[in-house]
């Protein structure tokens, strides 16, 4: 044990070494706001190294044009962030993950693992920004085991309990992966990742799941949700954009 020890975590610095420069923050840029950004969650560059994925609920629903608001996608790090114009390529609501693709020069990506493999015990990492930029734009890294694969939803026990979105998901209904790790809201879209290979097998999901799983808690547990990346793999494959 003493021996293997370091090997692992040797591995796992080297992959967040790998991981950190295709995380990328989402946002919005409006010229006369202040501050200018607003940080909206967590992406990651996947593809041809021009298309980004995040979740869906990240992505604000409208701008405001007349102020020349847009969206943007937020490279760099510390206090020096760099902007990349995004547009937005498509949206899939019922797995809440997005596709953008973003101006500019192409950027390291991350390839993207069979889902359907992941069992439960496995370890992974995911890195983001779980505040934001309040501190600095520094990405980081939590750890956690997949401590169970698990339907989206519980079923209500009485009609009191639906609303047309809980409706919605009942009638189709999907397994996701739930975390052991603790995620805060600013890592939603953060790459869920082998910490040995690097491989995302899932996108951290922070309001879509837990507003879910959790409705009937009267408080918030400490755990942490995930969508499957097969649904990422699907996405892409229908825009055409490589896995590489």
């Amino acid at each position: 044990m003493c021996i293997l020890a370091p090997v692992g975590y040797a591995q796992l610095e080297d992959t967040i070494a790998r991981i950190k420069p295709s995380v990328v923050g989402i946002g919005t840029y409006q010229k006369m706001n202040s501050p200018p950004i607003t940080f909206k969650g967590t992406g990651f560059v996947v593809g041809d190294g021009l298309h980004v994925v995040t979740n869906a609920h990240v992505i604000p629903e409208a701008l405001d044009l007349d102020k020349m608001e847009k969206h943007v996608v937020i490279t760099g790090q510390d206090n020096k962030p760099e902007l990349r114009d995004a547009t937005i390529i498509s949206i899939d609501r019922a797995h809440d993950i997005a596709l953008l693709k973003i101006s500019g020069a192409a950027m390291p990506v991350i390839r993207l693992g069979e889902s359907e493999t992941v069992r439960e015990g496995k370890k992974m990492a995911y890195t983001g920004f779980p505040i934001g930029m309040i501190l600095g734009f520094y990405p980081v890294t939590h750890q956690a085991i997949i401590s169970s694969i698990t339907p989206i939803i519980r079923p209500a026990h009485n009609s009191t309990q639906l609303d047309a979105k809980l409706i919605r998901q009942l009638q189709s209904p999907f397994l996701v992966f739930q975390l052991d790790g603790v995620a805060y809201p600013g890592n939603s879209g953060s790459p869920l990742y082998d910490p040995n290979t690097g491989l995302v097998y899932g996108i951290i999901n922070m309001v879509y799941v837990k507003g879910s799983k959790e409705a009937a808690l009267s408080a918030p547990s400490g755990i942490s949700y995930a969508i499957p990346g097969k649904y990422i793999v699907n996405l892409l494959k229908q825009f055409n954009v490589p896995n590489q």
